[in-house]
């Protein structure tokens, strides 16, 4: 679902990533791991088509990244939900508009966005939600509108930067629970984050960057 194949990005003659080869399959849920400049932004700027790679083959959701032309591009980024550690929420649209706005875009129907948006809020807990707006919302509710944003497309492959960075413990929790959900679903899954306690004994797969490289990949 997610491959790369020695992928290189470099920035002003300095390595980002180097060489960086991995395979993340069909309804997987993964971790990328590593510290500050290591590497996991830049990755996942490279996975969602912010940047594209200097050396090297992406494949995601079975699109190859090297061929995509303006037609294709949107229809691999209706396959990839994204969600950032600063939330990126419109602060002056209502939450129930935030998480419609993608649909509207691909002019879905009102009707079918009303059940999809309210779906998604009953999913993330935040239903009674719908009418506020993201300023009067904790951190923890604006990452899980941010997530059901994320989802509402009903995307095969979801990437999430540091998507507990700014919360606490409790929050933390809450929010790796609606991961789990999703992934059950048969979402595939990846998230970066230097917080150990996100995949510690979760048996699941961690990728550790170093200095832009693979430098360990092992199960946790």
């Amino acid at each position: 679902m997610i491959v790369l194949e020695g992928v290189s990005k470099r920035y002003e003659n300095q390595d980002a990533l180097k060489d960086v080869s991995l395979r993340i399959e069909k309804g997987e849920m993964a971790f990328v791991t590593g510290p500050s400049g290591a590497g996991k932004t830049t990755l996942f700027k490279l996975l969602y088509l912010a940047e594209a790679p200097d050396e090297g083959l992406i494949s995601i959701a079975g699109f190859n990244t090297a061929s995509l032309d303006d037609s294709t591009i949107p229809m691999l980024r209706r396959n990839i939900g994204v969600v950032f550690q600063d939330f990126k929420l419109l602060n002056n649209n209502t939450v129930f508009d935030n998480i419609a706005l993608a649909l509207r875009i691909r002019r879905v129907m009102e009707r079918e966005i009303k059940e999809k948006v309210t779906a998604v809020l009953k999913l993330v807990g935040l239903r009674h939600k719908a009418d506020a707006y993201p300023l009067t919302l904790s951190g923890g509710e604006q990452q899980r509108i941010t997530i059901a944003r994320a989802i509402v497309g009903e995307p095969t492959v979801m990437l999430a930067d540091e998507p507990t960075g700014n919360l606490d413990i409790e929050n933390e929790e809450g929010i790796m629970k609606i991961f789990k959900l999703i992934n059950n679903k048969g979402t595939t899954i990846l998230i970066a984050s230097h917080n150990r306690r996100l995949f510690d004994n979760t048996g699941r797969r961690v990728f550790y960057l170093d200095g832009g490289q693979l430098v360990k990949a092992e199960v946790r």
